[in-house]
């Protein structure tokens, strides 16, 4: 799988997604109720995950941002690719707005 991190980022979050390979951080736990984002809606728009953003130099491991959606609600997930352990952690989620993001939220302002 350390392979095919180098070469597809993507392919390694969503085989540790879909393979339950995740960790929930007291960040993400806490906010998650709040924002209006389930763990359900992360897990389950898998096919619609989408890097935005790719921070390989961040502090513990490489991360991504990445927007998804789910029933018709759209959302940012950040993870971060503990590719030793082959586990992804879930940082932050939050649905994006538009005085930060352009009409895709996709793009930051």
């Amino acid at each position: 799988m350390k392979e095919s991190f180098l070469d597809n980022p993507l392919k390694f979050i969503r085989q540790c997604v879909q393979q339950r390979k995740i960790q929930w951080t007291y960040h993400v736990n806490m906010r998650l109720k709040n924002r209006g984002i389930s763990r359900e809606a992360i897990v389950s728009s898998i096919s619609q995950y989408e890097i935005i953003e790719e921070y390989p130099k961040d502090k513990y491991f490489p991360s991504y941002l990445i927007y998804s959606q789910y029933q018709n609600i759209v959302f940012h997930v950040l993870f971060a690719a503990d590719i030793e352990c082959e586990n992804v952690r879930v940082i932050t989620a939050y649905i994006p707005n538009s005085e930060k993001w352009e009409g895709d939220l996709k793009t930051r302002r």
